[in-house]
């Protein structure tokens, strides 16, 4: 048995969308075929599809990998007993149509790896729809050593809170932190580490169209995400003869099955569905210079559209550090009801319409049409503000929304904080001449 250890960093391709080929054994990648009789070493050809085979061109994405065994090698597979707070369901008690928060959730118990401390939050739509999104949150405590998880439900976006994690998957390594992301394609079977011991965050899982960078319109041609920030990683394998679990999300359930051996042995691959990583520091930031403010899609990071232009199935938003230098303008997010639904997180630093309650870990979720925006204290100091230039630094919020109503886990739902409504008591009668 030959295993081949992680360096101390791996190595990554730039480019969002990328036709990349790459090989962690000279001469394992074919040349000019995709399926030779007979690939180098004895390799398996397998095509990984991320989207229908006659999806058009410019949105196809998938991949050819070159692997020791393939895929199609397990025992069937039977449900997964472990990890009771991850794809429970949501609740099928009538929701009301509250606006609703949450504190963090509790640091991990010893020896509670990844998969095992996932929460369910929030979900909308049936998986099986291929529309709508999840939101979990992650508490671990240890590495994934003999297992692996695989998402046959949706692709997975990785948003570190606390901690970093090293995501070894069938495509390459990535380490991935907090003030960054990392997305692993629906299908990619990968194992989670934890470089510093512990680590927190959440994941937004993605049943619908993939995740794309969003298109600028009147922007222009640059500004926002830009496609070479995003980081790719190189071909890198494992050959370990030894049983090895694999996890698998299915249809909103959990399933294990029990292989001889580890799946991360794709020696070579070439296409455009692989994981990736993107540093948030690098989102350039598009703001009003007069008066007013955009609405917050200025602050979309990447888009999966659904069949209704412009109506997204999911839109992940940042609100990063930015210059606030409006005139005659109450800078905050202002009061709203919107047709999409918002969950949001915060990551770190404070969110500038809560003063207090929204805490980094935490989840706030506005549903359509619920009344929301500042709190009191943050509507009383927004109004009194002198306005100068100010820069809001030291945080970093961002938005899941989506077009369709969120549901709340049971979990969720027993644990949502109590008074979140009191935050918009006591606003003052407008005064009338």
């Amino acid at each position: 048995m030959t295993v081949h250890h992680p360096r101390a960093e791996p190595d990554y391709i730039p480019g969002f969308g990328n036709h990349i080929s790459t090989e962690a054994v000279a001469g394992a990648l074919p040349v000019g075929r995709n399926a030779p009789q007979r690939p180098a070493f004895g390799l398996y050809a397998e095509q990984l599809s991320g989207t229908a085979f006659t999806a058009p061109r410019h949105e196809n994405r998938r991949s050819w990998l070159y692997r020791m065994r393939p895929t199609a090698e397990h025992p069937p597979y039977a449900p997964y007993a472990g990890a009771p707070r991850f794809a429970p369901g949501t609740a099928d008690r009538p929701l009301a149509p509250n606006r609703l928060r949450w504190d963090p959730v509790a640091a991990a118990p010893p020896g509670t790896d990844l998969i095992d401390g996932m929460t369910t939050m929030l979900a909308n739509r049936d998986p099986a729809d291929l529309e709508g999104v999840a939101l979990h949150v992650y508490a671990a405590s240890a590495d994934m050593t003999h297992r692996v998880f695989t998402d046959a439900d949706g692709e997975l976006l990785f948003v570190p809170q606390a901690g970093r994690l090293e995501l070894l998957t069938e495509l390459g390594r990535i380490v991935v932190g907090p003030g960054e992301i990392a997305l692993v394609p629906r299908g990619v079977r990968f194992r989670a580490r934890l470089p510093d011991g512990s680590a927190t965050g959440y994941v937004c899982e993605n049943h619908g169209s993939l995740f794309r960078l969003p298109d600028l319109g009147p922007i222009g041609a640059n500004g926002l995400a830009n496609p070479r920030d995003f980081e790719t990683p190189v071909a890198w394998f494992e050959d370990r003869d030894e049983a090895t679990e694999v996890i698998q999300k299915f249809m909103g359930s959990l399933w294990t099955t029990t292989l001889d051996h580890s799946p991360l042995d794709v020696v070579a691959w070439h296409g455009n569905l692989a994981p990736w990583r993107y540093d948030l520091a690098r989102f350039n930031t598009i703001n009003t210079v007069s008066f007013d403010h955009p609405d917050p899609s200025i602050f979309t990071l990447l888009t999966s559209p659904s069949d209704v232009p412009g109506r997204a199935n999911a839109d992940f938003v940042i609100f990063p550090p930015r210059w606030m230098v409006a005139e005659d303008t109450f800078r905050p997010p202002w009061f709203h009801r919107n047709v999409m639904s918002e969950a949001m997180g915060l990551i770190t630093g404070a969110y500038d319409a809560k003063a207090h309650g929204f805490a980094p870990g935490g989840i706030s979720l506005h549903n359509l049409m619920a009344g929301h925006g500042p709190d009191l204290a943050s509507w009383q100091a927004a109004s009194a503000a002198e306005l100068k230039p100010h820069k809001i630094d030291g945080t970093m919020a961002f938005m899941l929304e989506s077009c369709w109503p969120y549901r709340p886990t049971g979990f969720a739902l027993d644990h949502a904080q109590l008074d979140y409504d009191t935050v918009w008591a006591d606003f003052p009668k407008a005064r009338l001449p």
